[in-house]
């Protein structure tokens, strides 16, 4: 299996049989050129194309030119993105958290977000795969008063408990470590890799920032957790499970 970066929180997950990519917005060079459409796009198999919510950093309509070149391909979103960005109902399946989307090849599980829309739980050939989407700790602690940021933080713990009760280890975990939060920026990530153990931790959400973000990685090494360095869009993990 492997993984590849796109950028910000766009990822593309190869498997023998399929190929699984979550919120794109821009490809590896720029919004329409890169890996994904130079290659991903003409990769034999069947696609899925997932989206965790409608803005604009994790969504783009585009996505649905694809079928123009692409026989095998189903659409698994939000529901938010049909009521935000008008899209036909018929266009995709669309995803609540607690709904669930199966097939012979794959299952997704949405899960809840801090911000708008759903985070996945993917199993596909016996792995778990955990796309946050915009669930983090959103604390803001430098510019909020305790009382706001402290009632959010629960809201994001109690959300990653529901998630702990399904499944305490996770095989690979893509999540935000977004250096605009100021100096506690890791707490989110921190703490959910301390209640939900990942075989494989990679940051997403952090824009350009790639020094911030792979400063997580010395806390996920501490933990045990596999945390290679990313270092550019269009970043390839071989065998990353």
């Amino acid at each position: 299996m492997e993984l590849i970066y796109l950028h910000h929180s766009g990822f593309v997950i190869l498997t023998s049989d399929a190929t699984i990519v979550i919120d794109y917005f821009e490809d590896s060079l720029s919004p329409k050129d890169g890996i994904l459409h130079d290659e991903i796009l003409k990769r034999e198999g069947r696609m899925y194309v997932l989206s965790s919510h409608f803005h604009a950093d994790h969504f783009n309509k585009d996505i649905f030119e694809w079928k123009n070149t692409k026989n095998d391909i189903t659409y698994i979103l939000s529901n938010d993105i049909h009521k935000k960005r008008k899209i036909a109902r018929d266009s995709a399946s669309w995803l609540k958290k607690g709904e669930e989307y199966n097939d012979n090849n794959i299952k997704v599980k949405a899960y809840g977000s801090t911000d708008v829309g759903i985070s996945f739980l993917i199993e596909t050939e016996g792995k778990t795969i955990f796309h946050a989407g915009d669930l983090n700790n959103w604390h803001w602690m430098e510019e909020s008063p305790e009382t706001e940021w402290k009632r959010d933080e629960k809201k994001f713990l109690d959300e990653i408990d529901i998630i702990s009760k399904d499944y305490k280890n996770i095989d690979l975990v893509l999540f935000p470590v977004d250096p605009r939060l100021g100096n506690e920026y890791m707490r989110g990530g921190k703490q959910f890799i301390d209640l939900i153990t990942p075989s494989v931790f990679i940051p997403m959400h952090f824009w350009n920032d790639f020094t911030s973000a792979n400063r997580f990685q010395r806390y996920a090494i501490g933990k045990g957790i596999k945390s290679p360095e990313i270092n550019h869009r269009g970043q390839i993990f071989h065998n990353i499970l």
